[in-house]
């Protein structure tokens, strides 16, 4: 049973974050910000400058008071402890920002925006030190835990890419509708008018494993080896677009939430390697299943698929409403998924211990 934590907000709440000391920040329409203590009661709100729609908010890694959110094109910098006119604006972004990522040495700010762009920022200089592009909306941008100059993205062009900061050039990328076209399945001949736009992203700790949520309602897996990526797992999660993704803090837990209005768990630790493949095998890997890709009599061989039919969530959560944002916090020494829906409040469940 959800407890909702309203009061906070008087519009739809669109994105969440939990800092390291348990302190929640939530972001809405029409500049709305609000925090809130363990127990889902409101602590401090603020409406932002210019009133637009708060789509990203992010605690810094090294600072739990720092508070980075976006609204519209702009990024503030707030502190918490007095959450009142911004420490610092920059506005870097052209279009409005969905996603913002932070590496874990909190020198770098990611932003991703509706031009495709991903401006990061050196947050000690506060200029930009990269512009990295998609060719439509980015939509997520992740930094790899351990890896200050590594991050992924994804967006509604369907590709899913891997940079390194010291170039401008993906290092790698994947196009999501790949083999997926002519795939043979009871959803192909929706495939077309369903494709799979891109919507969220998340690393696990081990900075190797991340995961991306898309349109057609399933969740892939890729496992980053050197300088590039492989499809590791894909399943049929949610039966609508999968808007979010979240990898757990430890392990391979994974949260997602979809337009179905379902928030699911899955436990994938048992469909996951947990030791790295070399690069020659994950190389003998991709080529294998390149050629397995390959059409055979205008048909494709259905026995290149990564999908697990057999993937079932450990936790089925019936929100009921489309899912805006997810997130997960200890309150009480009980961990709880945060959920942002199309009200003005948050919801939060139980989860079981992994």
């Amino acid at each position: 049973m959800a407890v909702k934590w309203s009061g906070g907000h008087s519009c739809s709440v669109l994105c969440l974050t939990v800092s390291a000391e348990g302190l929640v920040a939530s972001g809405a329409e029409r500049g709305e910000l609000a925090l809130w203590d363990g127990g889902g009661s409101p602590v401090a709100q603020l409406r932002l400058p210019q009133a637009e729609d708060v789509t990203s908010v992010l605690f810094s890694c090294r600072r739990p008071s720092t508070l980075y959110t976006a609204h519209g094109e702009t990024i503030s910098v707030l502190d918490v402890r007095s959450l009142q006119e911004p420490l610092q604006r920059f506005h870097v972004n052209e279009e409005e920002i969905n996603c913002l990522s932070v590496n874990d040495t909190d020198g770098l700010l990611a932003a991703a925006d509706d031009s495709g762009a991903i401006k990061v920022v050196d947050l000690e200089s506060k200029k930009v030190s990269r512009s990295l592009r998609h060719s439509n909306i980015c939509s997520s941008v992740a930094f790899r835990p351990q890896r200050p100059q590594s991050l992924v993205s994804c967006g509604l062009d369907m590709q899913v890419m891997l940079w390194n900061l010291q170039k401008v050039r993906p290092l790698w990328s994947t196009n999501l509708q790949e083999c997926e076209m002519e795939e043979e399945s009871p959803q192909s001949a929706g495939q077309f008018f369903n494709p799979p736009l891109a919507h969220s992203l998340s690393v696990a700790s081990c900075g190797n494993i991340f995961s991306c949520g898309a349109q057609d309602g399933k969740v892939r897996l890729f496992r980053v080896t050197g300088a590039r990526f492989e499809r590791e797992l894909e399943f049929q999660a949610h039966s609508l677009g999968v808007s979010q993704v979240l990898f757990m803090p430890e392990g391979y837990w994974l949260l997602s939430g979809g337009n179905d209005g379902k928030v699911l768990l899955w436990d994938l630790s048992s469909n996951l390697g947990k030791q790295q493949k070399s690069p020659a095998k994950s190389l003998h890997r991709k080529k294998a299943q390149a050629a397995a890709c390959s059409r055979k009599d205008g048909k494709l061989n259905k026995a290149a698929s990564n999908e697990h039919p057999g993937v079932v969530p450990k936790l089925s959560i019936e929100h009921g409403e489309k899912v805006n944002w997810l997130s997960c916090a200890e309150i009480k020494g009980s961990r709880r998924v945060l959920v942002a829906d199309q009200s003005s409040s948050v919801s939060a469940y139980p989860l079981p211990e992994p």
